[in-house]
């Protein structure tokens, strides 16, 4: 090798070098944060009433006096669809609830027997 093509080797090489950060290789980043199902929380009927959604247990409560009206799970079939399984205690009957998230706000419910209703997030 001669002298030009070691210097213009090197100068390329430096050239290249500085493309790159200093101290080892560039951190990755990191995954999303998983903050749980979109519907976790409170949601409440035209009726007042309020369903909570948290870490896959339902309920539902009068807002009056608190009491208990319903309770099960659900599990969130998709980003927008979620699946109730509940039992009241008004009626003493279990139902099956398939809501759908047509906004990060409202929830669209029809239960195995056909009746249908909304929910609107609270808070």
């Amino acid at each position: 090798m001669n002298f030009k093509t070691i210097v213009a080797l090197s100068v390329a090489s430096i050239a290249l070098t500085a493309c790159y950060p200093s101290g080892g290789p560039r951190p990755r980043p990191l995954p999303p944060v998983n903050q749980g199902p979109a519907i976790d929380g409170a949601w409440v009927d035209p009726n007042g009433i309020v369903s909570t959604f948290q870490a896959g247990s339902f309920s539902t409560r009068t807002t009056d006096t608190s009491q208990l009206l319903a309770s099960g799970t659900y599990t969130q079939v998709s980003d927008r669809l979620v699946e109730i399984n509940m039992t009241s205690l008004v009626r003493n009957t279990q139902q099956k609830v398939n809501c759908a998230l047509v906004t990060p706000n409202q929830l669209n419910c029809t239960s195995d027997s056909g009746a249908q209703f909304s929910l609107a997030r609270r808070g």
